[in-house]
């Protein structure tokens, strides 16, 4: 199975089936948390929606179409990164993520993403990384601009998040714009 090390304590690993039951139950404690940007918490009731979602992932995976991760912190779930779509066509990869509430704040997410974009340039040759996040989603947006993306656009009316539409702020990072930072 696919594992990488971000750093000691902090490592992604490709979805597996026994995953199942710790996505459940961070989402069962904090699906109104989850569900402020996110649309799938609230259909997200029992193992076997994890489970599928995680066959699914594995078949991407094997097609090379996607790479989904459970980031693990202190050897736990923390959460999920991915890159949802791998284009080989146009170099070009779409990463999505999101944490536990409680561990927000210590660098997980953009330690692992940092790795997953070296991953992308070095590894898959990707020519771009793109993130996607909706307009008021201040958290993600700021990790995107941490890390040097370079907003690139708006989509209105992009996303139902459960009760309400929103739109998504488009993040862009092209290897020709980095300096040897992955």
């Amino acid at each position: 199975m696919f594992k990488m090390e971000v750093e000691k304590d902090l490592a992604l690993a490709l979805v597996e089936p026994k995953f199942a039951s710790k996505y459940l139950a961070i989402v069962s404690n904090q699906r109104d948390y989850l569900s402020e940007w996110l649309a799938w918490p609230p259909h997200a009731k029992n193992e076997e929606f994890f489970l599928n979602f995680i066959k699914k992932s594995l078949h991407e995976y094997a097609d090379g179409k996607s790479l989904v991760c459970a980031m693990m912190f202190q050897n736990e779930v923390a959460g999920n990164i991915s890159f949802n779509t791998i284009n080989h066509d146009l170099q070009k990869v779409e990463i999505g993520y999101w944490l536990r509430r409680d561990l927000q704040g210590k660098g997980i997410v953009s330690k692992s993403l940092s790795k997953l974009i070296n991953y992308a340039f070095t590894e898959l040759n990707m020519q771009k990384v793109e993130i996607s996040a909706a307009v008021d989603n201040q958290a993600s947006r700021s990790v995107c601009e941490r890390l040097g993306f370079k907003q690139e656009g708006i989509i209105t009316r992009a996303e139902k998040l459960n009760d309400r539409v929103v739109d998504h702020v488009i993040y862009g990072l092209s290897l020709n714009s980095v300096a040897q930072t992955y």
